[in-house]
């Protein structure tokens, strides 16, 4: 179910040469020893979207960007270029298209005087199959 999106997600995200550049790690869970800032998966959950005739599924992913910073902005800048490459993941994976991606919720807070999480939260609604 949402185990094939969490690998291309992460694969798509860690193509980027821009976030790459600025990201120490963009992973399916939480680094064990990575300095920040780094990005992964926090959660997942999936529900029946099937049709008629195809067998679809419903993908909330949730992210978390961890990071340094004084300011209540400190991660904007990546959390827009994190949101904007989510956007732009290719309909077509394999063995699976993805039908729609919608913006959720985000949220932050700050862990203690310098570090700051932003969770970001997609829906993917996918069909099953590869489609040319």
């Amino acid at each position: 179910m949402d185990l094939p999106l969490r690998a291309a997600l992460i694969s798509w995200l860690a193509a980027d040469p821009d976030l790459s550049a600025r990201l120490n790690a963009i992973t399916e869970e939480a680094p064990a020893r990575t300095s920040l800032p780094w990005l992964s998966i926090a959660t997942s959950a999936s529900a029946d979207w099937s049709t008629k005739t195809e067998t679809g599924y419903e993908i909330r992913i949730a992210l978390e960007l961890h990071c340094r910073g004084d300011l209540p902005d400190a991660a904007a800048a990546l959390v827009s270029a994190v949101d904007a490459r989510i956007r732009a993941l290719p309909a077509q994976q394999s063995g699976f298209r993805v039908a729609t991606i919608r913006f959720l919720r985000a949220g932050t807070q700050q862990t203690d005087a310098a570090t700051r999480t932003a969770l970001i939260e997609f829906s993917f609604r996918t069909i099953n199959g590869d489609r040319s």
